[in-house]
């Protein structure tokens, strides 16, 4: 494997990381406003209770993502900061929104304030995947104008373009389900069982959506990008293989188990590894190129003595940071855990 291989690799293995957590993070957020008036569910309670710890372990992978972009593909993170200045700005004013508005919830004395605080974060949180998924599409070609030498991203291209809306349809449908999914696991093992129903229920509902999204992103592919479409059917029994995990999640949440309909975990895990599946045939279809037809991962590539010493500074400080993400993993998520049982703050 090259260098500029290894480093996509590890960019794409962050994206990929934060891509999941991150739609659950949002979404979960959405929930939490969708059900504060339902106090007897608990369903709210339980968002916030997954929110309260999660958000800031989930803003560590988009550090490290814009980073080792900006370290190992300088004139990649030239190209994309040019053209998307405008909706980068956006995504980081909608950040600072959902998370200030957040921390204020937990503290709001009033139920009046809290709620219009978590209405905000909330209504932000959805908007965010959908402003960052839009990366996507651009990458794909087609929306980039060259005007006097400079590089300007074409936004009328990307507000008339069905492909562009069919990711964004995607990243607002995913995080609903994947927030829905992990929320009901958790709850079912909080014994949160009324939260459980409502959860279940919710992601039997979102993730056909989400499926009809990625199917209507492979149909506007095939006339706004068909070099990516292409290549993506040669990976045909990976994406098969991709659909039936979807299956066997949805199979899964309507099986009989000990404590209510449903076992959420399997489901959780079958979809995190339809979704690796999907996103490795994106991305290994999408090389050699960053961003389509300019830049590719060897002209855009820094220089190997630099690549070399911030690969070793990544590897450690990952091997630093690894241990207490796993140690997070089992205080949070372990089943009969004390932690899922207490009020949030």
């Amino acid at each position: 494997m090259g260098d500029s291989l290894l480093a996509i690799t590890v960019i794409w293995g962050f994206i990929f990381i934060y891509a999941v957590m991150g739609t659950m993070d949002f979404g979960a957020g959405f929930w939490s406003m969708v059900y504060i008036n339902r106090t007897k569910t608990n369903a709210t309670d339980v968002a916030n209770r997954y929110l309260s710890p999660t958000w800031e372990v989930t803003n560590v992978f988009i550090v490290a993502i814009v980073v080792a972009l900006f370290s190992f593909f300088p004139r990649a993170t030239f190209t994309l900061g040019t053209v998307l200045l405008i909706p980068g700005s956006i995504i980081l004013l909608l950040l600072s929104i959902r998370s200030g508005f957040l921390v204020f919830s937990h503290y709001a004395s009033s139920f009046k304030y809290r709620r219009a605080l978590v209405y905000i974060s909330g209504i932000s949180g959805v908007l965010i995947p959908a402003f960052l998924i839009a990366v996507l599409p651009v990458s794909q070609g087609g929306f980039i104008d060259i005007i006097d030498g400079t590089q300007r991203l074409n936004l009328a291209k990307v507000f008339s373009s069905p492909h562009v809306y069919s990711f964004i349809g995607f990243a607002i449908s995913s995080s609903l389900f994947l927030s829905s999914l992990l929320l009901a696991d958790y709850s079912k093992s909080s014994d949160e069982m009324e939260a459980y129903a409502v959860y279940r229920r919710d992601a039997l509902i979102t993730g056909p959506l989400s499926l009809l999204m990625a199917i209507f992103i492979m149909i506007t592919m095939q006339s706004e990008a068909s070099w990516l479409y292409d290549k993506m059917m040669q990976f045909k029994p990976l994406l098969y293989g991709s659909v039936g995990l979807f299956v066997v999640a949805g199979i899964a949440l309507l099986l009989p188990s000990q404590k209510g309909k449903g076992m959420p975990r399997l489901a959780v895990v079958s979809i995190i590894l339809q979704y690796f599946l999907a996103s490795y045939v994106y991305g290994r279809s999408h090389l050699p190129y960053v961003v389509y037809p300019n830049v590719t991962i060897e002209n855009g590539f820094t220089h190997p003595d630099a690549f070399h010493s911030l690969f070793i500074v990544y590897i450690v400080g990952f091997a630093i940071l690894f241990p207490g993400f796993f140690y997070f993993w089992r205080l949070f998520m372990k089943d009969n855990k004390e932690y899922s049982k207490k009020k949030p703050y």
